[in-house]
């Protein structure tokens, strides 16, 4: 023993006398039997039944079993009608010539657990495609149909659409601005399957969103039989394909749209030129600063800016022309129609998250626009530019004139969009058409700017409808670039030169007016899509009663 064991207080454990088979002072003395007559072996809880205690069964109990097992008192003569029966829901029938977009609307408009969809038989675990690998393709189609600038509504159709081509219609898709999700449930007792994809980067392509739209309605159809690999491999083919227009096609556009949104507004030649050298200047700076990865603010912000600048140097140099209508008409090149037409879309179909984020990045764009308008204005003033605001009371009417510019402007912005050449023919008649009704209640009807608007937007909504089923297609390619000689580049133009010379008042009522045009070319859009689909031949009421959107009547 050490010092240390010699210097440490021992206790009274250690005191006492050790024996080594006595653990614990609970520990039984050696010598002492204690009796276990009483002692029941098999006695696990103190809820078991005593030995020897029966307990009376009541009459017709029910023997112990399982809670899913069937209760005796149950009878098939009169049963309660099935959650989901044996055999599935009998699926809606739809009329065969009906697109795929309002069959897949239709269906996706119902609760999962009213859904009319089959229940699947039973397969083997390597029978039909991975679920994973389905979601991934659904969510790839469906990125590039919400950066292509479909509506969310539509978006919804399309990813259901392919789920629905591989057997799995127990899927919720949703949609928003910049995400996209989808979740798959085999059965109500399966876990689901949830998968998502983040839409990081848009561009104008209505060459590729057509394709996109082919690739579904080959999927969605019955009588083809498209595998999952093959499906893969069209998706790859279509995101590596080029635009089908050049870079200088694109800049030529762009300013041959601003000269004819200038002879729309009342501009001659010289103007047609002006508006034209500017638009494509401000296209060539902004195409410079997205290379430089500036945002989309200040690219609209540049791009406003060599417009506004010509027309000013005209007005210094005191130039017989009319300024204003090269500003215009550049202003005509910047509009964000297609985001303000999806956006207000995005609203009256439901979808107010996306809806909310559209029209706040049209309000940036706009924004952006209407910087580089005024600090050219600013400086316009501050030379001595002579310009009139009141020159927007004094536009000429000359229909044959404003009527091929109307066309041409359409056709332009088509080009711009990237559409398919098979149909820029289409939607340059359907301009054309539109500015004709707009000057007919306009001039000689004398109606309200906003009244007539809405009008011409509305059938260049219900056209555009009409064509895009009779193509099965998408309706942005028929109605977007339509909607070009509607935009109100005048009105947001003399505003903007209200407010550059202090005179905010009246600069604030033309914006106010500016944003009613907006507005109504919008809804008129999107009412003719919607009156093209009241006379959709559904069926029976029992069929169209699962087309309701979301609240109503």
């Amino acid at each position: 023993m050490t010092e240390a064991e010699d210097r440490k207080p021992q206790s009274d454990e250690a005191r006492g006398t050790f024996d080594p088979e006595i653990t614990s002072e609970f520990a039984i003395p050696a010598g002492f039997v204690a009796p276990r007559a009483a002692v029941e072996p098999e006695t696990t809880s103190e809820f078991a039944v005593p030995d020897g205690l029966a307990v009376p069964q009541p009459p017709g109990a029910e023997a112990e079993g399982s809670a899913f097992s069937m209760p005796n008192t149950y009878s098939s003569k009169q049963a309660p009608v099935a959650f989901t029966p044996a055999t599935g829901v009998p699926v809606v029938s739809l009329t065969k010539d009906v697109p795929w977009q309002d069959r897949m609307r239709t269906m996706l408009r119902m609760p999962v657990a009213e859904r009319p969809a089959p229940e699947p038989p039973p397969r083997a675990e390597d029978g039909g495609p991975a679920v994973p690998r389905v979601l991934d393709l659904t969510l790839r189609i469906g990125e590039l149909l919400l950066a292509g600038g479909e509506g969310a509504e539509d978006v919804e159709a399309a990813m259901f659409a392919v789920c629905r081509s591989y057997g799995l219609d127990r899927c919720e898709p949703n949609v928003t601005f910049t995400l996209l999700s989808i979740s798959y449930q085999p059965s109500l007792v399966d876990d689901p399957v949830t998968a998502s994809r983040t839409v990081r980067r848009r561009a104008t392509d209505y060459t590729r969103l057509a394709a996109v739209y082919r690739l579904v309605d080959d999927l969605s159809d019955t009588e083809t039989h498209i595998s999952l690999e093959e499906a893969y491999r069209r998706l790859a083919e279509i995101r590596r394909n080029r635009h089908p227009y050049p870079t200088w096609v694109l800049t030529g556009a762009s300013g041959l749209l601003a000269g004819a949104a200038s002879v729309l507004v009342g501009g001659d030649v010289v103007v047609f030129l002006a508006a034209m050298l500017g638009a494509m200047l401000g296209d060539r700076l902004a195409w410079l600063c997205a290379g430089r990865g500036l945002p989309e603010f200040y690219q609209f912000t540049v791009a406003a800016m060599p417009p506004a600048a010509i027309g000013v140097a005209l007005t210094v140099a005191h130039v017989d022309v009319k300024a204003s209508a090269v500003i215009t008409g550049g202003l005509f090149a910047l509009l964000p129609g297609r985001a303000l037409v999806a956006g207000v879309q995005d609203g009256l179909t439901g979808f107010y998250i996306t809806a909310s984020a559209r029209l706040l990045e049209v309000v940036y764009l706009f924004v952006g626009i209407v910087t580089g308008v005024l600090v050219v204005l600013y400086f316009g003033v501050t030379l001595g530019a002579k310009l009139n605001p009141d020159a927007a009371l004094r536009i000429a009417e000359r229909p044959l004139w404003q009527i091929g510019a109307s066309m041409l402007l359409s056709l332009t912005f088509a080009v711009l969009l990237q559409q398919e050449r098979s149909t820029v023919a289409w939607v340059t008649l359907n301009g054309g058409v539109a500015w004709c009704v707009y000057g007919a209640l306009r001039y000689p009807g004398n109606l309200s700017p906003v009244a007539s608007t809405a009008v011409a937007a509305g059938l260049v909504g219900l056209f555009g409808q009409l064509l895009s089923r009779y193509r099965f297609a998408s309706a942005l390619p028929y109605t977007t670039a339509a909607i070009g000689p509607l935009l109100p580049g005048s009105s947001t133009y003399f505003g903007l030169l209200s407010i550059a010379q202090n005179d905010v008042d009246k600069g604030l009522v033309s914006l106010a007016t500016a944003a009613s045009l907006a507005m109504a070319i919008a809804i008129g859009v999107n009412l003719g899509s919607e009156i093209s689909r009241l006379f959709l031949r559904i069926g029976s009421a029992e069929k169209r009663r699962a087309a309701k959107r979301t609240r109503g009547f």
